[in-house]
């Protein structure tokens, strides 16, 4: 039970803390609009790392689609949110950003979070060494 904790509770604090960013009425800072895109994205690239990351320490068997649906459904809904939300707005460019954020969080992960964690090879390092042949 622990583990599961472990595994998924970032996920969940990071979706608590983009969802409390979302409910914020006036959040004091005017971005540009490519900074504010940047913003998302970043925001929710690190949703989609703890949902991998999550994924991979748990050894859940939750399919990768649908934990990306649900990070990118997520993103679509904290920003539908916003319409209720005096002093903010839903933009469907800061949605896509946040579904490509997503994309690239879990995609960073798969890349590179294993040899981070300190598997000690890289990704495709074991098939490489398995075939080479010895002279």
């Amino acid at each position: 039970m622990i583990e599961k904790i472990i595994g998924w509770g970032p996920a969940a604090l990071w979706a608590a803390v983009l969802f409390l960013l979302s409910a914020w009425d006036s959040p004091g800072i005017s971005l540009d609009a490519g900074v504010d895109k940047l913003a998302h994205g970043g925001a929710y690239l690190i949703l989609g790392f703890s949902l991998a990351w999550g994924r991979v320490r748990t050894g859940s068997g939750v399919p990768v689609v649908l934990l990306i649906l649900m990070g990118v459904g997520y993103g679509a809904l904290t920003e539908g949110y916003q319409m209720f939300v005096p002093g903010r707005e839903v933009e469907l460019l800061d949605g896509l950003a946040n579904a490509l954020g997503v994309l690239a969080g879990y995609g960073f992960f798969t890349r590179f979070g294993l040899y981070a964690r300190g598997s000690g090879a890289a990704p495709d390092e074991g098939t490489r060494a398995s075939s080479t042949t010895q002279s």
